[in-house]
């Protein structure tokens, strides 16, 4: 049947065995998804969560570009299943169908089973999670929400720390109130722009940290139901 023969090309080309001598002239496996092919449609951010900042539509290509490399694996993981159910789903197969036949076939392949499957998506969930949690907290400290004593003063915080200082100044220094206060809006228009490209670039990654995370929960769900 001509399904059967797309699913079994769609499991060749997912897995082709480096014999050391064969490989030259074998096609190269398809990579995983990357910006070209993302995980899921953008999720819709709250404009109030970040402020004036400008609306991101798409994730920026250096965020995709760290979201595939926290999800690379050993070609034995829920990511490669992922990929397997996608190179199956053009064959035609769809629904609990698709999932079972990918997951025959890439159990056969990797010998990995179901209870190891699903460990593997929590993993990448958990990284993808903890990795989030850092970008927020460095995000915070370029907008001086919070103190570290890892690095020093980023752009933001030490904007901030002029802002005050030209204020002080302003106050104590009256006859030099123009020149302070050309100083002290350059430094405000400075600073709106520093935290602006900050949290456009959190925006971003917020962008392609969600779409992956809710990817791999659809098809996490999607392989759960096989165990019901």
């Amino acid at each position: 049947m001509a399904i059967l023969d797309n699913i079994a090309k769609a499991a060749k080309d997912f897995f082709i065995e480096d014999d050391g001598q064969g490989a030259a002239k074998a096609e190269p496996t398809r990579p995983l998804p990357t910006a070209q092919t993302p995980y899921a449609p953008p999720v819709a951010i709250s404009p109030a969560a970040f402020g004036t900042a400008p609306v991101v539509t798409q994730p920026e290509q250096r965020h995709l570009d760290h979201i595939s490399a926290l999800l690379a694996g050993d070609g034995k993981d829920f990511v490669a299943y992922t990929k397997m159910v996608k190179s199956m789903a053009a064959s035609g197969l769809a629904g609990p169908v698709l999932y079972q036949t990918a997951f025959n076939a890439f159990a056969a392949i990797t010998g990995l089973d179901l209870p190891s499957l699903l460990a593997s998506a929590d993993q990448f969930e958990q990284k993808l999670a903890a990795d989030r949690n850092k970008v927020l907290e460095r995000h915070r400290e370029k907008l001086g929400e919070t103190e570290t004593l890892k690095a020093p003063p980023g752009a933001i915080v030490q904007l901030l720390q002029q802002e005050k200082q030209l204020q002080a100044d302003l106050a104590d220094l009256t006859r030099k109130l123009e020149e302070k206060s050309q100083q002290l809006v350059a430094a405000q228009q400075q600073l709106n722009d520093e935290r602006q490209k900050a949290t456009s670039a959190l925006a971003s990654y917020e962008l392609a940290n969600a779409s992956a995370t809710a990817d791999l929960k659809a098809h996490r769900q999607a392989v759960s139901a096989m165990v019901k």
